[in-house]
């Protein structure tokens, strides 16, 4: 392409000083003409070469992507982690928002404590962590209770309903719900505070 350049511009100069000799004005607007060309064939090759210049960066992203992929393809076939794989290792499993379930016969995992901090609870404490179990209702107070619209609370994550004053649920964030819809989602009353008798003898 260069070389058609040098030739245009070369052309012209000698129809410029043609142009001059003879006196005639044609010789003169025809190299300018060629020098006119000559511009534009310089402006379609300098696009090209940025073209081509963008192209090939944009290869060498693609290459580096497809090294990546070779890498992760290599550790499968040779039966090591990915790093993505690795942080998923290390990613807890937290129970969905909602689904009811006793958290007392699912184990909760064993943190290891600095030897500072190691020693056996205090028994309140002990007996406040701990989930409670559901209450026995009698027949005649599970019949009264059904019909009723009196308000407990429940915890979220947790599948007893409770009275506002249960012991249980200090320092805990409470959902007030009317007892007969609780029952109705599967809530099922705590030991501790033994909603449905408290709540059947005030009925009575």
């Amino acid at each position: 392409m260069l070389y058609i350049v040098l030739l245009l511009v070369l052309a012209a100069l000698g129809l410029l000083v043609t142009a001059l000799v003879t006196g005639t004005s044609l010789w003169a607007w025809v190299s300018i003409g060629l020098s006119v060309l000559a511009g534009l064939l310089l402006l379609v090759d300098w696009l090209r070469r940025r073209k081509r210049a963008d192209a090939d960066t944009g290869s060498e992203e693609d290459s580096a992507e497809s090294d990546a992929d070779a890498d992760a393809d290599a550790a499968e076939e040779k039966g090591e982690e990915t790093p993505a794989e690795e942080d998923a290792e290390q990613t807890a499993l937290i129970p969905a928002t909602g689904e009811l379930g006793d958290p007392a016969d699912v184990p909760e995992p064993e943190i290891e404590k600095p030897a500072g901090e190691a020693g056996p609870k205090s028994e309140a404490k002990a007996v406040r962590d701990t989930p409670p179990g559901v209450e026995e209702t009698a027949p005649e107070d599970l019949e009264v209770v059904k019909e009723l619209e009196d308000e407990v609370v429940v915890v979220d994550e947790y599948p007893r309903y409770h009275l506002v004053d249960c012991g249980w649920l200090s320092g805990r964030d409470t959902i007030p719900i009317g007892v007969g819809e609780a029952r109705q989602l599967g809530f099922t009353p705590c030991a501790r505070c033994g909603p449905d008798a408290v709540l059947a003898a005030a009925h009575r």
